[in-house]
């Protein structure tokens, strides 16, 4: 260390914010309304870009513009219930890639579409920008369990 210098302090070593596991993403909040034309091949798409989950190791905010786009087979998601469980991840801490992997799994759960695909645009962080992107296909893909959260593609 050269002289007349101090060690530099890291302030920011032991600095945490609350985090909540995933246990809190709030998937009983998802509804579901009846679609009428299960075969018209129609293409649902709901995009935001408010979307926030927290670093599950410093806590510190992630945003993302988050796409969900799918065909349905006999139930649509209401709009209301998907926005308070995508609020509902406002404080967990996740990776941004087991997001949409999670929100996937969810979706498939509740709504067992024809198929699902989420994808999310994370704002840069440390000068890097990631874009994620996962999905389902029930002609290709067995159906989703309700008991796990492992990857469905």
């Amino acid at each position: 260390m050269r002289r007349g210098y101090k060690r530099a302090v890291d302030k920011y070593a032991d600095r945490r914010y609350d985090i909540e596991r995933e246990g809190a993403i709030d998937v009983a909040m998802l509804e579901t309304i009846p679609f009428d034309y299960p075969d018209s091949a129609t293409e649902v798409v709901y995009e935001t870009d408010e979307f926030t989950f927290v670093c599950p190791w410093s806590g510190l905010p992630d945003f993302a513009r988050l796409v969900v786009s799918y065909l349905p087979r006999h139930s649509l998601v209401e709009l209301k219930s998907l926005k308070y469980y995508l609020t509902s991840y406002r404080n967990v801490g996740i990776l941004q890639e087991h997001t949409v992997n999670r929100i996937l799994h969810d979706l498939v759960s509740l709504l067992r579409p024809v198929s699902l695909m989420v994808a999310a645009e994370c704002k840069e962080r440390g000068g890097l920008k990631t874009k994620v992107t996962t999905s389902y296909d029930s002609r290709k893909n067995k159906e989703a369990s309700d008991e796990s959260h492992q990857p469905l593609s």
